[in-house]
């Protein structure tokens, strides 16, 4: 399954945050996109996961309970137009 994962945190969590992923690799690192430079202390990332918890385990202890997880889906044009249909 693919999970976005959104990871707010405050400006003075920020370092603390990137030190943490950083400190999971160079891959986990490489997954995360940052809004930090804009004003948004979020970081971003798109994951393959068997379950919400284990996507939700890539985001650091302290700020995890902040952590929105979202799975994802994709919709074919048969489901569309199905949906349609029942609308």
């Amino acid at each position: 399954m693919k999970y976005l994962i959104q990871s707010p945190h405050t400006k003075q969590e920020c370092l603390r945050e990137l030190d943490e992923i950083s400190a999971k690799g160079q891959k986990a690192l490489g997954q995360f996109f940052w809004g930090c430079g804009q004003g948004d202390h979020t970081g971003y990332t798109i994951v393959d996961a068997k379950t919400e918890g284990e996507a939700k385990a890539l985001v650091p202890d302290f700020i995890r309970e902040k952590a929105k997880i979202v799975e994802l889906i994709q919709f074919s044009p048969e489901q569309i137009r199905s949906m349609h249909k029942a609308a």
